[in-house]
């Protein structure tokens, strides 16, 4: 056991952006199971990147231990088997093997090349190979995005079985499956807390309806303060006005009481101010996550679509079983199944694109749809030349980003200094401001915070837009579909 000492720290990019961090200091022990939050752009990976020495800063980050990083950058023409010896070069073959088999990977995939695996299948030989390095703590940066609910719950149960690692992840359950420890970088500071994402959360907002009630409290009493420094106030100027009136008064008793009144009215005065700083400090973590709103078109047409055995065909070859279902207004259909199922076909079929298949696709004439990617590569550019190559009504679409927590700064950045979460984030934007009769969104929630996902939820429960989705996040699915469709891929 060791410890990570983080001592003042203050790092801001060159960009001329405020400080992302400005004074820290906390502390984490490296055999920690440490489940690492915080809303999209608030500097998660960023501080795993100083931890890896990738940015000079000001302050000290003290530790023994050294750090590998998830994703781990591989050659990909190389086997699974070289890639795996470079990375854990002192691994015996029985310890690879037990690994992988720990992840319910296929041994045979040790002869493949790693190019050829599925992303999920990447993400498990990479954990696995990265565990087998010894006397380094693992950042973990997300690595549930490309897997699917069985991989989800298989590396969850592997991480539990470890120590020593900080994973950034927005899934709730797959945190609470394998940490003991939440990094969470809030709005004013840091907390580290025993415990997982669950019992945090319900610290978090015991103490947030703690601050609430005191704040409400100490308003009412800044009032009445107010009021009586001003009737203080008041009477002491009507006592000093009194001793020069007409006809014979007690001066001495006039000025003694005055003085008195005058000096309640200050005593009152810095009571009021002693409240207004206690009030100050409270509500700093409060995170604002304003209502989202979304306007399908009304659909008066019949079914949407109507799918009847359709199997997407890549190179002469089905890849999943049949789908057979049909879409009304109204519904909200999960496609569930795993990698590589078919899923996304599915979507890009509904969307109207071509694709080789087999079965009867039928959309219905006039329908509008707004169709929400997987990928996020080819953003670039302004946020005013991506709102105007596609149309959108660009105020809308920069009110949804400010109520999805962009700052106002962020708006002049180039797209391509964005997180993943904020690229994300524009491209639900770009969803939210489409008027449609149907919406189709391919993994919505990648890289996506957690106060955002519930934002996502409340705004398709309040206004119940026509929708199919492909979404891992188990919660999510099951708070926001009204039906499933499962897709089976064939071996």
């Amino acid at each position: 056991m060791s410890l990570i000492q983080v001592k003042n720290l203050t790092f801001s990019y060159p960009s001329g952006m405020e400080d992302l961090f400005q004074d820290l200091s906390f502390q984490l022990d490296t055999d920690w199971k440490l489940g690492f939050i915080g809303r999209n752009g608030r500097g998660k990976t960023t501080f795993l990147q100083l931890l890896m020495g990738k940015h000079p800063y000001q302050g000290t980050i003290q530790t023994s231990v050294e750090f590998d990083y998830f994703p781990y950058q591989v050659e990909e023409t190389l086997s699974v088997r070289q890639v795996m010896g470079k990375i854990c070069s002192c691994a015996q073959d029985w310890e690879i093997q037990r690994e992988l088999s720990s992840l319910e990977v296929d041994l045979t995939v040790l002869e493949r090349s790693f190019a050829t695996l599925s992303q999920g299948e990447q993400t498990k030989v990479l954990l696995a190979a990265l565990f087998l390095n010894p006397g380094r703590f693992l950042l973990i940066d997300e690595p549930t995005n490309h897997l699917d609910d069985q991989g989800r719950e298989l590396v969850s149960r592997y991480l539990k079985g470890k120590k020593g690692f900080i994973l950034v992840s927005h899934d709730r359950r797959f945190l609470d499956g394998c940490v003991d420890h939440i990094l969470a970088f809030n709005r004013k500071d840091i907390q580290v807390q025993a415990g997982n994402y669950s019992s945090w959360l319900e610290n978090f907002e015991r103490q947030q309806s703690f601050e609430l009630a005191r704040d409400q409290r100490l308003r009412r009493e800044i009032d009445h303060l107010a009021q009586s420094a001003r009737r203080s106030a008041a009477w002491s100027c009507r006592g000093e006005r009194e001793k020069f009136g007409a006809g014979p008064v007690d001066r001495g008793y006039l000025g003694h009481k005055s003085a008195k009144m005058m000096k309640r009215s200050k005593s009152i005065q810095q009571r009021r101010e002693k409240a207004l700083e206690e009030k100050s400090a409270l509500l700093q973590n409060v995170e604002k996550a304003e209502d989202l709103k979304l306007h399908p078109l009304p659909w008066r047409g019949g079914k949407m679509a109507s799918f009847s055995q359709v199997i997407p065909v890549y190179d002469d070859r089905q890849i999943c079983s049949p789908a057979t279902f049909q879409l009304e207004a109204g519904d909200r259909l999960a496609l569930t199944g795993g990698n590589g199922a078919g899923k996304s076909s599915i979507l890009r079929l509904l969307a109207g694109k071509s694709l080789p298949h087999k079965g009867v696709v039928t959309l219905a004439s006039r329908l509008v749809v707004s169709y929400l990617p997987q990928g996020m590569e080819t953003l670039s550019g302004s946020l005013q030349e991506f709102a105007r190559e596609r149309e959108l009504e660009e105020s809308l679409f920069m009110t949804i980003l400010r109520k999805l927590n962009f700052q106002r700064e962020q708006f002049r950045e180039p797209l391509e200094s964005y997180s993943a979460g904020q690229k994300k984030k524009v491209l639900l934007a770009q969803s939210l401001s489409q008027r449609a009769h149907l919406y189709l969104w391919d993994e919505p929630l990648n890289y996506i915070d957690l106060y955002s996902r519930i934002q996502l939820e409340q705004l398709i429960l309040e206004f119940c837009p026509t929708l199919v989705f492909v979404e891992h996040d188990r919660e999510f699915r099951e708070r926001v579909a009204t039906g499933q469709v499962k897709v089976e891929r064939l071996l």
